[in-house]
This record gives C-alpha cells, structure tokens and sequence, in this order.
C-alpha cells in the first residue's frame, strides 16, 4: 500500500528548480530513504511532505487524501529536524512532551508516553536536565524523542544523525531501525551519506536534478543501479565513471574493448559512460584471470588498515581503487598494470545515463 505520493510536483525558489514535475511513492511500514546529493532539495522535499511549504504545481496524497488544503499542523506527521531545535529553556522532559501539549493532551496523560520513548532511546535519566546540560549526541536523542512522541504512523527525519561521532551514529543506526519495527510506522529519512543509505534503507529514493531518478530496494540500487548517477552516488569511494563508445555490440573505453550485454534486445550506438566500483578494479593481476588490463600512475595510496584506497589515472583520466590490505610494501607511487573484469563494467547512455547493459567475457 502507498502511504505517500507525488504527482508530477513542482517546486522553485528565487528561480532555482527544487522539484520538476516529480513522482514519489513511499510504502506503508517501510524505512524510506530519499538520498541524494548536498543541495539537492531533499530538505525542501520534506516540507513539502509536512506542508511547511505548498507546491507550485502537482498534487501531494497522504494516506489516499490530496493534502492541498490540509494544513502543516493537521497532517499528523512526526518530524525530526536537521538542526536540534530544542527550547533552552525548557526541560529535556518538556521538550518531548511539547508536541503533545500543542494537541492538547493533558500531562497526566501524556506522562507516562514520553517517560516509554525516553526509555527507549536510554535518555531517561536527562528528563530533568536543561538542554544545554546535554552533550550533542543527547541533544540529538532528544529531537528524535520529541519527533516519534505523538501517536502517528508517519515520521520524518531530515538528517538527524549529522555531526555525530561515527560510533555513536553506529549505536542510533540500531535504535532507528528498532524503533521503526516497534512502532510498525513509516520512517521517511533523508541523507547525502551513502553509507547511512545503505545501512537504514529498505527502500531508496534517489533525488537528482530536481527528480526521483530511480527508486527500489537497496540491494537491487547498489548492485543493479539503472542511473548512472545512482552508481555514481551509492558507494564509497566514489565509483568511476569512464568516457566510452558503444558501437556494433561492443563498448570501447581507451584502449579497452568488450562484448557488451545489452539490457533487453534493443541495439544501440554512441557516447556512453562506462561505471566500475573501486573494489572490483584489480592492480596489477595476475595473467589468465579474465581481467582488460591496461598501464596507468599510482599517484596515491592511503591505508585504511584493512584495505587500501589507491589513486590512479589512466590516460588522465583519475581512477580509484579499494584493494585488500596485503602487499602494502609492495604498492607504492608509480607505474602499476590494472586489471577490470568486464562483467564489473555497467554501460549507460551517456546523453540519458540510462542503463545499457553489462560487459561479458
């Protein structure tokens, strides 16, 4: 069932497009994650969920209802902001319960709610505690307790992990996905992290350019992406993206050519964009593996302990590279061979950055 949509919504400031003509649906009882670049609109997307801000044109349903003339405070959506936005001079106890009290609900009845959330986020103890009291990873606890506190099936939340230390993100990367089970309600959370992506999401919404470009499942998003900006924008390291030409069933990259298998049986010729994941670039392989190889520079090699992210071009072009860490004495600055399987090789339009298909060997 769909909980949320838009139909062909647009939505501009000071002339800057932040929405054209998009379609969204987010599932009931899903984990929806709108994931996109710095700068993108997926702040100004959320507002446009809440009814802080009104489309220009296209219509927005929740829960079945055009949501034109329902008003920001009669949505009934749970909203966690980017920034803490806590009153300072409130407790940590009536910071949670303020949503409540703008409904009207009375204290004695809206007690023992807010103690049940603090005691699942583990702020019980902070409830008599002034903001200011708190560190910034309880600050954070707190704007998800007051966001989660009222009695919906809706929640969104605008980045709310940004600025935490890694570890403490670990920890509430737990507490959100619990949270969601418990509450059988559907999270809507935006992020420009491809790793918080990956790790919350069930399922992926895609914002580029003013558009959803592509929308599915995570493992389907990161392994079979049909954009070649979800490839681009889905992984860690960033994901190469090379100049290529498809012509007679075939792909060209440099020096490089490959059979190609196409999506479908549809022919096609011309520019394309051929995308590689660092962790499937090899260096230096060994003969007979299958791999294209090709000369290309070290110019950089970082350990990361485990692995190690290597910078390289080929024909000016920058690669990057993550290799396990066993031969880091053996890897250094200079001329170094690189091996790509074709089946590792996504060939996309480079005009549409549609996919086209697949290298074979």
């Amino acid at each position: 069932m769909i909980v949320l949509e838009f139909r062909q919504v647009s939505k501009k400031f000071k002339q800057v497009v932040i929405a054209q003509e998009m379609n969204l649906q987010i599932r009931d009882g899903s984990f929806s994650v709108i994931f996109g670049a710095p700068g993108t609109g997926k702040s100004t997307l959320l507002r446009l969920i809440t009814g802080l801000d009104q489309p220009d044109k296209g219509e927005i349903y929740l829960r079945g209802e055009n949501m034109a003339k329902v008003s920001a405070a009669d949505r009934n959506i749970g909203y966690v902001p980017q920034s803490f936005a806590l009153y300072p001079h409130y407790s940590v106890f009536d910071n949670i319960a303020y949503p409540l009290q703008l409904m009207g609900v009375r204290r004695v009845d809206y007690t023992s709610v807010v103690e049940q959330v603090a005691q699942q986020l583990q702020i019980t103890h902070l409830l008599q505690k002034k903001p200011d009291q708190c560190s910034g990873g309880e600050k954070q606890r707190v704007a998800i307790a007051r966001g989660i506190v009222k009695n919906t099936k809706i929640f969104i939340l605008d980045d709310p992990l940004t600025g935490l230390d890694f570890k403490l993100r670990e920890r509430l990367f737990d507490d959100l996905r619990q949270m969601r089970e418990d509450l059988g309600a559907t999270f809507i959370y935006t992020t420009s992290d491809p790793l918080e992506t990956l790790i919350l999401a069930e399922d992926i919404h895609v914002l580029d350019g003013g558009q959803i470009i592509e929308t599915g499942p995570t493992p389907q998003l990161y392994w079979q992406p049909k954009h070649v900006r979800t490839m681009q924008l889905l992984g860690f390291p960033n994901t190469n993206v090379l100049p290529g030409q498809v012509e007679n069933g075939h792909c060209v990259v440099g020096n490089l050519r490959f059979p190609l298998e196409m999506n479908g049986n549809s022919a096609h010729a011309g520019e394309s964009r051929v995308a590689v994941r660092p962790q499937h670039l090899q260096i230096n392989p060994s003969s007979g593996s299958g791999f294209l190889t090709a000369p290309a520079e070290i110019t950089l090699v970082e350990d990361l302990g485990g692995d190690l992210h290597v910078y390289l071009a080929l024909n000016q072009t920058p690669l990057e590279a993550l290799i396990p860490n066993t031969s880091i004495d053996l890897l250094t600055e200079g001329s170094a061979t690189i091996g790509i399987h074709p089946r590792h090789m996504r060939v996309y339009d480079a005009a549409s950055g549609q996919y086209i298909g697949q290298g074979r060997a």
